[in-house]
């Protein structure tokens, strides 16, 4: 496959899926918007478009941010879908799936910062793409909000503090608001920009310590998203 990858900020990087991507040589390209690259001028060279989180929310401006234009991403986002291609959005890039098929974001009930459980809903039960999932899993969360949601997008997963975890807006297109791509190396690179955040940690429900998040086990959900990601492929 043909996978390009937006990326907001170094420590929001692609972690597993990069991983995923390597391991089975596929060409991979970048926009990492926060070093200056453009936005892919056409999606028709792209199978797979990947846009990861960051800070940033739809509605922060470029005033507030110049490397983040979430209108262009948006329209690069819609392009890709309407060419049928498949397109997975992590946290913030699940936002901006949302806000480009006109579903705006929402606030999460819950900060959740750490490795938590999801649980799938009925449909994402009965999705093949989630059938190696576990009714429950542990996985990695870094958030504030979550996706909007269309008339005909469907909750796969859920979590105590989340309530829109993973969503399919079709069958190639995909919002994870969980962040299933973590590894320890990834984990370091939040925790070096998070400071603020995770000092407070006791002040939330849902949010580690960097202690607990270097000492919790990444790959399990590492390789349900492989299977996942295997899965779309061959879909694709």
């Amino acid at each position: 496959m043909r996978i390009h990858f937006i990326v907001h900020e170094h420590f929001e990087a692609p972690g597993a899926y990069e991983t995923w991507a390597n391991q089975r040589g596929d060409e991979v390209s970048y926009s990492r918007v926060f070093a200056g690259d453009a936005l892919p001028a056409s999606i028709e060279a792209i199978d797979l478009l990947i846009i990861m989180g960051g800070p940033q929310d739809p509605d922060t401006t470029r005033a507030q941010c110049p490397h983040f234009d979430a209108k262009a991403e948006q329209a690069v986002i819609a392009s890709a879908i309407s060419a049928g291609k498949a397109v997975i959005g992590v946290c913030l890039g699940a936002q901006l799936i949302g806000e480009a098929l006109g579903a705006t974001y929402e606030h999460s009930p819950e900060k959740e910062i750490g490795k938590f459980p999801i649980t799938l809903t009925e449909a994402g039960q009965h999705d093949p793409l989630f059938s190696h999932f576990s009714n429950t899993l542990e996985v990695g969360h870094w958030h504030n909000d979550m996706p909007g949601l269309t008339d005909d997008a469907v909750i796969i997963a859920f979590s105590a503090g989340c309530p829109r975890q993973i969503v399919a807006y079709s069958d190639r297109v995909f919002g994870f608001q969980c962040h299933m791509e973590l590894t320890p190396e990834v984990i370091e690179l939040l925790i070096a920009h998070s400071e603020n955040d995770l000092c407070r940690a006791a002040d939330y429900r849902f949010v580690d310590t960097p202690e607990m998040l270097r000492a919790h086990d990444y790959r399990e959900m590492n390789e349900k998203l492989f299977i996942f990601l295997n899965k779309l492929a061959e879909r694709y």
